[in-house]
């Protein structure tokens, strides 16, 4: 596992995270009240000090009032202001000692502003929905919020017996007192804070598939009203699973479930082991199943193997767009060829700017990214061949498992496999901006 960590702050959100120390374990006691939207909140953050003594550090955390603040036991000083919590433990924290930080707060969590509107916390009719990209998890917990700083997670949500609560990870317990039910959830693998995903919400729980012996267990949690359309629009899921096994690599977490919520989303956003869509991605006609194969993709690129910082997001996005086109070729579909010159007449007619190293954060979801993204893997297929380029895929997730990595680490680890230098491919398709011709085959 490698974990590339910028030295300093990121360049995209230089207020998001702390890149003095990383964070081993988030164990986060949750207490939700869906009617009034209250949150009240415990956590224990188990951290590791770097290379310095660290007198004071910052968690990101969005605007509650703090009830408590521990650090190793000891009350620390403290100030919170513009979604920064900036610490002062009683003593400083050696260079590269364990330490243990304790947070409580309270309050009414909303989304944080961003440049593209509200992320994070999102009150429903009736629930919570918590999607994070790329800053949203300040807005319910508090977090060291940067894609490299990934730690294990256990959490405990507490809420009226008449919901359910789902987040990533495996359910430990569910115990119900009085009219409130306690969700425990382990997620064990290394997880980016903004991949915390959670749903709070009246769903039925149905099984997608039988996974048999060592398959991977897989959910849909949906309101009842729904049922029939999901089970026809994700039925092939299973099947994507198998594939995206045999094309990618071992499934890298326990168990992946989906939350359809009664509202309308955007667009689907991935999660760790979870995916999260809205109603309007549901016709009972497959007609979102492309996003389906996508999110699920996401759980390979993106989730298991993060980036080391937002200026590499097209690793994420353009794998996953080219899963897509994978799903499409081998479920009967249209060959990837095709939608890959579809995409290259698209980017052709529009203005041809963006650097998928380093797009910019205005840029970081252009659609262009994305599409551009599935060309620069498709040109990678066509120059290595697949036998190549898939054990290229799998190698690439395998030895990047539960890491953080860079578009320069992706270069050299695909001209492993190449049969001739790929650097011009790379300046052309990743570092330049003019669109390169439309790879043959």
């Amino acid at each position: 596992m490698a974990v590339q960590q910028s030295a300093g702050p990121d360049p995209y959100f230089p207020a998001n995270g702390d890149p003095r120390y990383r964070v081993h374990r988030y164990e986060l006691t949750l207490d939700y009240r869906p009617g009034p939207n209250r949150l009240g909140g415990a956590a224990r953050i188990n951290a590791i000090a770097g290379r310095a003594p660290l007198t004071e550090f910052q968690l990101n955390l969005a605007d509650f009032r703090i009830g408590r603040v521990r650090v190793d036991g000891r009350q620390a000083h403290y100030t919170h202001r513009g979604g920064r919590l900036r610490i002062r433990p009683a003593k400083p924290v050696r260079p590269g000692a364990a330490f243990t930080v304790e947070v409580h707060w309270s309050g009414n969590p909303r989304p944080v502003n961003s440049p593209w509107g509200g992320l994070g916390w999102e009150e429903l009719g009736d629930g919570a929905l918590v999607a994070s990209q790329p800053v949203g998890a300040p807005s319910w917990y508090p977090c060291n919020d940067r894609p490299a700083d990934k730690a294990s997670y256990l959490i405990s949500v507490t809420t009226p017996s008449a919901y359910s609560v789902v987040t990533g990870g495996r359910l430990l317990t569910r115990t119900t007192k009085a009219s409130t039910t306690t969700w425990v959830y382990e997620q064990a693998a290394p997880t980016s804070s903004y991949l915390v995903g959670l749903a709070i919400g009246r769903y039925q729980t149905v099984l997608l598939g039988d996974p048999g012996p060592g398959g991977v267990p897989q959910h849909a949690h949906i309101p009842a009203q729904l049922l029939a359309d999901v089970s026809r629009d994700f039925a092939r899921q299973p099947a994507m699973m198998e594939l995206f096994q045999e094309l990618f690599g071992p499934y890298p977490f326990d168990e992946y479930a989906v939350v359809v919520t009664e509202e309308e989303l955007d667009v689907p956003v991935e999660a760790q082991g979870l995916s999260l869509f809205g109603a309007n991605h549901v016709d009972g006609a497959r007609g979102s199943e492309r996003l389906v194969a996508h999110e699920l993709a996401h759980q390979w690129f993106g989730n298991s193997v993060s980036v080391a910082d937002w200026r590499h997001i097209w690793l994420n996005e353009g794998l996953a767009k080219y899963a897509e086109w994978l799903w499409s070729e081998r479920s009967g579909g249209r060959p990837a060829r095709q939608p890959a010159a579809a995409a290259h007449r698209l980017l052709f007619s529009l203005p041809q700017d963006l650097r998928l190293a380093d797009p910019g954060r205005k840029a970081m979801f252009d659609d262009r990214l994305y599409e551009r993204g599935g060309l620069a893997v498709h040109a990678l297929r066509r120059a290595l061949g697949d036998d190549a380029f898939f054990r290229m895929l799998r190698g690439w997730t395998s030895l990047h498992r539960g890491g953080a990595v860079t578009t320069q680490t992706f270069a050299a680890h695909v001209a492993r496999f190449a049969p001739e230098p790929v650097e011009e491919l790379f300046d052309a398709w990743v570092y330049g901006t003019a669109l390169p011709p439309l790879p043959e085959g």
